[in-house]
């Protein structure tokens, strides 16, 4: 089963400190970004090894995972034998079994089960092209597992955790406000744009209406006219 489902909603990357992150990290080259992202898929997948084991009859499609507010697309190979997490290269698009689009903390959410699938694949929260099939049944092998891809990470720093999880949970609590922070700023925005342009339209209603007076007023002189 192939389809498309645009949204175009999800395309547009929300203001948000993951959207001035990436445009911090944009210089950073793929060569220090790759062994990250390998890292962290080889934890995930010693952490939840059954979460691929589900995905062994899918001859290991390519899906493109794009956060919008980020300046950098991933490629995951889901195999069971020998995942794969990398950024996406040139030519990727036209191999790739189906891409999944929206906001980084909403493909998060998505993963760690806080929001449900079903509803996002059907609302303006993500796009979704190519093999749904894919991501429906990805989709389920994460519903099977309790991801908690923070901790998974955490989990790396051995006998140092309880330091790395102090300072993660003081770093998320700034991400929180700074959230916040640009939340209100961007409504704060949005107000003035939205009431400069109610200014705007008054403005013109008056000038058409006085437009029309001065068409109407020389209509009479016309025929006033001997």
């Amino acid at each position: 089963m192939s389809q498309s489902t645009p949204h175009p909603s999800a395309t547009a990357a929300p203001l948000s400190p993951v959207l001035i992150g990436g445009m911090l990290a944009r210089p950073l080259p793929g060569f220090l970004l790759n062994p990250l992202l390998r890292l962290t898929l080889n934890t995930v997948v010693a952490r939840h090894p059954a979460m691929f084991d589900r995905l062994e009859g899918l001859d290991c499609p390519l899906m493109l995972i794009d956060p919008v507010d980020l300046p950098f697309r991933l490629a995951l190979c889901p195999d069971a034998a020998r995942p794969e997490l990398r950024l996406a290269r040139t030519g990727d698009d036209e191999v790739a079994t189906a891409s999944v689009r929206g906001p980084l903390m909403t493909l998060f959410d998505l993963m760690e089960g806080r929001l449900d699938g079903d509803a996002l694949f059907f609302s303006r929260a993500l796009v979704i092209d190519g093999d749904t099939e894919v991501v429906v049944a990805l989709r389920n092998a994460l519903d099977g597992e309790e991801i908690d891809l923070l901790d998974d990470v955490l989990s790396l720093f051995g006998p140092f955790n309880p330091l790395a999880r102090l300072l993660a949970a003081r770093a998320e609590a700034l991400l929180g406000r700074a959230a916040a922070d640009l939340a209100a700023l961007r409504n704060a925005l949005l107000d003035d744009v939205e009431r400069r342009g109610r200014g705007q339209a008054a403005e013109l209603s008056r000038l058409g209406e006085r437009l029309e007076h001065l068409e109407r007023a020389g209509r009479q002189r016309k025929r006033a006219a001997p």
